[in-house]
C-alpha cells in the first residue's frame, strides 16, 4: 500500500516535470531515465520508468531496443513512446494498424448486410458522428501529430485500396483527416494538400448542399493542382470515391435535375451541377487512377450533359405528370391516355449512356432510388429494366442495394404483382447473382417480404439462391435461417385438418345468418 502510494506521487511529480519546456526538463528527464531504465523489468517499478518514458520527447535508440525486444515490455508501453518506435518500425507499426482497419470495414459492412436491423441506414450518420468511432479515434491516437505516421497510414490505406477496391478504405481517408482537423493536429493538417478540399467537401455532405461560394472553393482547388503536384489528384479522388461522397454528388446532381424542370432550365447551363458532375467522374476513376499511376482528371464526356441528362429529364417529367394526372378528377379515358403515353418504353439514350459512363450510371441508379422511395411502380418497373447494364457492374454495388432494398421492404404489397416481380428479380437481381454481395441483398429483402411473393415465385428465388461452396460462410447462414423461417410461417398457415363425421345429423343444419342489431 505504501509502495503504491510512493509510486503514485512520483509519476505525479514525474509528469509535472513533463510539463516544463526547456533544455532543464529534458537534462532532468534523461538522469531519471538513466538511473531508473534497469529496473524496468520489475514490475512494481516499471510504471515510473514508463511514465519517464512517456514524458521524455526524444527517446534514446538504446531503450526503444529494449522494448521492442520484450513483447511484455512492449505491452506496456505508452502509445506517446510507441509512436518513437513505430517511426522507423513500419512492419511493428503495421501489425498493430491492421486489426483496426479490419475492423473499421466490418463495422461498414455490419450496417450495409445487417439483416435484423431496419433503423441502421448506411448513409444516416452524419460526418461528424462517424468519426467519433472507435476506429477512427483509436488510428488518430496512435498517429498523434507524427507526419511519418500519418503518411504510413495513408500509403496502407492507399495499398489495401488497391488490393481489394473496397471503397470503405476512401472514406477512412477522410474521415481520418477530419478527424486530426477536429483536434486541431497543425503539423499534419497544414501539410496534407487533400485538407481544405476535403474540409469544405465534409460541410457540404454535412449540411446536404453547395452554394456557390463553397463550389468556387472546390473548383478552385480542382483547377489549380499545379503542374509537377498532379499525384495530389489520386488523393483527392479517394476522397471523392467515400460512398458518402459519391452519395452527396449523386443526390444533389438529381435535384438540380429537378429544379432544372422546373425552371425549364439546361443541364449544361447550370455551373454548380456540371462541377458535381466533374468530381464524380474524378471519384469514380481512383482506383484506375492509383493503379496505374497516372495522375490526370478524366474528362467529362460531354454528351453526357446533352444528351443523356435530357434523356433522363424526361422519365422525371413522365413521373410528374402521371402523379399529376392521378390528382386530377376523373374522366378516366383522358388518364388513361396521359398515364399510357408517360409510361412507354426508356429513351434509348439512357440505356446507352449507362452502359458507357459510370457517371451517367451512378445518376441513373440514383434516379432509381428517388422513384422507389417516391413508391412509384410505374418508375421503378421502367428503369429496371436497363440497370443491369450500368458500366463495370455499379449497380450492383453495396451502398446502392442497401438503399434499394430499405426502400423495398417498405412497399411489400407491390410483391404479389407479377410484372413487378419480373422486372426486380429476373430483369435485374438475376443479372448480378453470381456476386457474392447481391446474394446477401436479395436475403435480406425476401426475409421481410417472402410472405407477400406467390408461393410459386417464392420457390424460384429460393432455389436461385441456393448458396453452393463458392459462396461464404455469412451467406449459407443468412439462407438457412431464412428458409427456416419461411418453413415455420408455411407450416403455421395451413388449416388443421378436422376429423369431421359426415353422417353426423348437425351437418345438415344451415349455417345460421349473421346476427344484426336494430336500433
Amino acid at each position: 500500500m505504501l509502495l503504491q502510494e510512493l509510486r503514485e506521487k512520483l509519476i505525479a511529480h514525474i509528469n509535472e516535470i513533463g510539463k516544463q519546456e526547456g533544455k532543464e526538463r529534458d537534462r532532468k528527464l534523461k538522469d531519471l531515465l538513466t538511473k531508473s531504465f534497469p529496473v524496468v523489468k520489475v514490475k512494481a517499478l516499471r510504471p515510473i520508468v514508463m511514465a519517464i518514458l512517456k514524458n521524455t520527447p526524444q527517446i534514446d535508440d538504446n531503450y526503444l531496443k529494449v522494448l521492442v525486444r520484450d513483447r511484455e515490455l512492449y505491452n506496456d508501453t505508452d502509445t506517446e513512446v510507441k509512436r518513437q518506435i513505430w517511426k522507423d518500425n513500419q512492419s511493428l507499426f503495421g501489425d498493430e494498424v491492421s486489426p483496426l482497419l479490419s475492423q473499421y470495414i466490418s463495422e461498414k459492412e455490419n450496417v450495409l448486410f445487417d439483416h435484423t436491423n431496419l433503423s441502421t441506414q448506411f448513409f444516416g450518420p452524419s460526418p461528424k458522428v462517424r468519426r467519433q468511432g472507435e476506429v477512427v479515434q483509436k488510428l488518430a491516437h496512435m498517429i498523434g501529430n507524427s507526419v511519418k505516421l500519418y503518411d504510413m497510414v495513408l500509403q496502407f490505406l492507399r495499398t489495401l485500396f488497391l488490393r481489394t477496391r473496397n471503397v470503405h478504405y476512401c472514406t477512412l481517408r477522410a474521415e481520418l483527416l477530419m478527424a486530426l482537423h477536429d483536434l486541431e493536429v497543425q503539423d499534419i493538417i497544414s501539410i496534407d494538400p487533400c485538407h481544405k478540399f476535403t474540409w469544405c467537401l465534409d460541410a457540404c455532405i454535412r449540411e446536404k448542399n453547395v452554394d456557390i461560394k463553397r463550389s468556387r472553393e472546390l473548383q478552385g482547388f480542382l483547377d489549380n493542382v499545379k503542374r509537377g503536384q498532379e499525384q495530389v489528384l489520386g488523393d483527392l479522388s479517394m476522397t471523392l470515391c467515400d460512398p458518402y461522397a459519391i452519395n452527396f454528388l449523386a443526390t444533389s446532381a438529381i435535384k438540380i435535375l429537378h429544379h432544372l424542370i422546373y425552371v425549364e432550365g439546361m443541364p449544361r447551363d447550370n455551373t454548380i451541377l456540371i462541377l458535381l458532375l466533374r468530381m464524380l467522374a474524378l471519384g469514380l476513376s481512383a482506383w484506375v487512377m492509383i493503379d496505374s499511376q497516372d495522375f490526370k482528371e478524366p474528362k467529362l464526356d460531354s454528351q453526357v450533359v446533352t444528351k443523356f441528362l435530357p434523356a433522363l429529364m424526361s422519365l422525371m417529367v413522365d413521373d410528374q405528370v402521371r402523379q399529376l394526372s392521378s390528382k386530377l378528377p376523373p374522366d378516366e379515358r383522358e388518364a388513361a391516355i396521359t398515364v399510357i403515353e408517360h409510361s412507354g418504353p426508356l429513351p434509348d439514350a439512357v440505356e446507352a449512356y449507362i452502359q458507357d459512363s459510370s457517371v451517367a450510371s451512378i445518376l441513373a441508379m440514383y434516379y432509381t432510388l428517388n422513384v422507389a422511395r417516391l413508391k412509384d411502380r410505374v418508375g421503378l418497373l421502367r428503369i429496371l429494366t436497363v440497370l443491369a447494364n450500368c458500366k463495370d457492374d455499379r449497380a450492383f454495388e453495396d451502398p446502392f442495394l442497401h438503399s434499394l432494398v430499405s426502400f423495398l421492404i417498405h412497399n411489400p404489397e407491390e410483391f404479389q404483382a407479377e410484372d413487378f416481380c419480373t422486372a426486380l428479380f429476373d430483369e435485374f437481381f438475376f443479372a448480378g447473382l453470381s456476386r457474392d454481395n447481391v446474394t446477401r441483398h436479395l436475403l435480406k429483402l425476401l426475409w421481410y417480404v417472402h410472405s407477400r411473393l406467390p408461393t410459386s415465385r417464392l420457390h424460384t428465388l429460393m432455389k436461385a439462391l441456393q448458396p453452393t461452396h463458392q459462396h461464404g460462410e455469412k451467406v449459407h447462414n443468412l439462407y438457412e435461417m431464412l428458409q427456416t423461417k419461411i418453413n415455420s410461417q408455411e407450416e403455421t398457415s395451413v388449416p388443421l385438418e378436422m376429423d369431421i363425421d359426415i353422417n353426423s345429423p348437425l351437418m345438415s343444419v344451415p349455417t345460421p345468418a349473421p346476427y344484426h342489431h336494430t336500433l
